[in-house]
């Protein structure tokens, strides 16, 4: 399979961004702070979530929730895949949706895959946005259905919290995690090993996954990958090429020839580098 991915920003509330991605890739364990609502097209993609291990095939949708590390590879030995994502705001699910999705994060029903279905399908054209818009709201009552009442929000303990509201609040700064066990009061060990327990993920892979989440909005937005690196938190472009490559199977550069032209068309799909 000759790897392709295209990406861009529909005007559409909620929507922060579309990705359309064929190639076999496998995700090492990150996280991102958006929805994420996924169609897979073609093959199938064996992903863990928060733990718990999982499949998004054809003719299912997957949900993943804001913060929570997942992973993804193909579930086919020698076969690779083709997926439609949406990125949704954080907020586009009340609170407490997302311990609800951690356990229940594949939605069979054909409403809600009609629905997403037809988002995309309305995408295609810059005039069918608001059509768009209305089925993504179709989406969302689809899927509060499928998740019924909020539950409680995920584990979590006071220190491990504020040693990720500064890691986001600090994203593009460079710090050690010595200097950040000293702003909490923590020992650098054991504030490590609480945020791994707490969130599944090492506090240096959270934030080179969010500084890839943000470098690939930044490259939608039309910044180059060498200004991208420096407004991300990256040392340089190389070091952006090489988490942007290993996270999301593709070159920056690659990633960014895909974005569609300034007339809100798509752009044809590009091979990646």
């Amino acid at each position: 399979m000759v790897d392709h991915v295209r990406a861009w920003h529909p005007a559409v509330p909620s929507l922060r961004e579309v990705y359309h991605a064929r190639f076999d890739h496998c995700y090492p364990m990150h996280t991102h702070d958006d929805w994420a609502v996924m169609l897979v097209d073609d093959g199938a993609v064996a992903y863990g979530l928060d733990r718990g291990d999982h499949h998004a095939v054809p003719g299912a949708l997957t949900l993943l929730p804001p913060g929570v590390p997942h992973d993804g590879h193909s579930a086919i030995e020698g076969k690779g895949y083709r997926k439609r994502v949406l990125y949704l705001e954080p907020d586009w699910l009340p609170s407490g949706a997302q311990g609800l999705a951690v356990r229940r994060p594949t939605l069979a029903a054909p409403g809600p895959i009609v629905a997403a279905r037809r988002v995309h399908a309305a995408l295609r054209d810059p005039g069918d946005l608001m059509a768009a818009e209305h089925w993504l709201l179709a989406v969302r009552d689809h899927v509060l259905d499928h998740l019924g009442s909020p539950a409680p929000t995920l584990r979590d303990t006071p220190l491990a919290r504020r040693l990720r509201e500064l890691l986001d609040d600090r994203l593009t700064e460079s710090f050690t995690i010595a200097a950040a066990a000293a702003d909490l009061g923590s020992h650098p060990s054991h504030l490590v090993r609480v945020f791994s327990q707490t969130y599944g993920i090492a506090p240096h892979q959270y934030l080179v996954g969010r500084r890839v989440d943000l470098a690939r909005r930044l490259l939608v937005d039309g910044h180059r990958p060498a200004e991208t690196a420096a407004l991300a938190g990256f040392h340089d472009q190389a070091h952006l090429t090489r988490h942007f490559r290993r996270i999301l199977g593709v070159t920056p550069a690659a990633f960014a020839s895909a974005r569609p032209a300034q007339s809100g068309c798509v752009a044809p799909v590009v091979g990646a580098e």
